[in-house]
């Protein structure tokens, strides 16, 4: 997709969200000027960014981009479609996690910069973790937001970032056991506050993105089995410990049928009314889940996949997996293993984390509460989709084309 070649793909990209967007834009209340605006200035974003990277800068196949504009997309006309007063502060929150991808790929541009900045990652990292313990307020469960006033924030979400920004740095010029350990160490501090939150699903998260930076690097079974191991001793620990809330988060896994109107409500909900969107779904903005608890946080596929039909729902999945798929391509010749491991790490998470949420409210595994990458409502969780993005971006060597970097590649 270099040149001129992605034209007909953002022509395409652009007719979809406009006539996906008409349908919330255009009710029959008249023309929302508000949401008008609000796509018509993500669409814009879209083509200047398009533009300025593709033809000015001669930069890699904005496919990627493209990707994350389409699921992105997706998420805010559900937010509309759902309720239009939420719709100004998420389309804010996606601006400003697109911003993030931009200043996260230019910080690790320079690799010098990058290392420079691995202790000032870390110790923020744990630093809000331990803020959030200390302040946050329990929500369904857990301790992992924080209000201020009418704004709400998931640091945690924003952890993600520097739990891979850290492990990819520390294990950069791993010669010995120590930098493993010291990671190990973070990487344990880190998902330790997160059960103490009660934030099982993202320390589940976590974990699994620590498995893929410790086996990126060391290449060694035997790690992966000494680490799982010690999780489950972890996890039996956890279950000692909070036992009743961990029976109470997952009781109802494999049993929602039991209690239908009451802890399965949710989940069977989700089946019933997603099978009756079909294929091609019951239209935007007509389906009935979008009026259960959650419908554009945790419950958002099963929305898509009434409303947009089920067909749409397989498209999304695909998206996840070509993330995936793609940054395990890009990694393939960099030049430094930082690239190499914290895009695999970043494309690993999100296809991690869309798997929990999908197969969580489809009760194929425990519902952790897990938002879907991009498309959920969150700005915390926009932002930091975004700015993962930029660690697989980074991996193309196809980016720094004409830069100092790839002129450091070349020689």
């Amino acid at each position: 997709m270099t040149g001129a070649k992605w034209l007909p793909t953002l022509i395409l990209l652009t007719a979809f969200q406009v006539l996906s967007a008409g349908q919330v834009v255009i009710s029959k209340d008249g023309i929302s000027k508000q949401s008008a605006i609000i796509f018509g200035l993500y669409i814009a974003i879209e083509w200047i960014y398009t533009i300025v990277s593709s033809i000015v800068r001669k930069k890699a196949s904005p496919a990627l981009e493209f990707v994350a504009f389409f699921l992105t997309g997706i998420g805010l006309v559900i937010v509309a479609s759902v309720d239009e007063k939420l719709l100004k502060t998420q389309f804010v929150a996606v601006v400003i996690g697109f911003l993030c991808y931009v200043f996260l790929l230019w910080l690790i541009s320079s690799m010098d910069r990058a290392m420079a900045m691995r202790l000032p990652m870390g110790i923020a990292a744990i630093g809000l973790l331990i803020i959030t313990l200390a302040l946050a307020t329990n929500r369904n469960g857990a301790y992992n937001w924080i209000y201020i006033g009418s704004f709400s924030i998931q640091p945690s979400e924003l952890v993600k970032v520097a739990f891979i920004f850290v492990g990819a740095a520390a294990l950069e010029k791993l010669q010995s056991t120590r930098s493993l350990t010291q990671y190990i160490a973070f990487a344990v501090v880190c998902i330790i506050l997160l059960f103490l939150m009660k934030d099982l699903g993202t320390a589940l998260v976590f974990f699994f993105t620590f498995l893929i930076l410790a086996f990126m690097r060391s290449g060694d079974i035997r790690t992966i089995i000494l680490v799982c191991v010690a999780a489950a001793m972890g996890a039996a620990l956890v279950v000692l410990v909070k036992s009743d809330y961990v029976i109470r988060r997952f009781s109802t896994y494999r049993h929602i049928w039991d209690d239908m109107d009451g802890s399965g409500y949710q989940q069977t909900r989700v089946l019933i009314y997603s099978v009756s969107g079909g294929l091609f779904g019951v239209g935007i903005g007509h389906g009935k889940l979008k009026n259960i608890f959650a419908a554009t946080e945790d419950l958002v596929f099963g929305v898509l996949c009434e409303e947009w039909g089920i067909l749409m729902g397989i498209i999304v999945i695909l998206c996840f997996a070509f993330i995936a798929t793609h940054s395990i391509k890009c990694a393939i010749g960099c030049r430094y293993a930082f690239y190499t491991i914290a895009a695999v790490a970043a494309g690993g998470l999100l296809l991690f984390q869309a798997s929990l949420n999908i197969f969580g409210v489809t009760d194929f595994l425990p519902m952790t509460g897990i938002t879907l990458p991009f498309i959920s409502r969150g700005g915390s969780s926009a932002i930091s989709c975004w700015s993962l993005i930029a660690f697989i971006k980074a991996a193309d060597n196809r980016t720094w084309l004409g830069s100092r970097y790839h002129t450091e590649v070349v020689e």
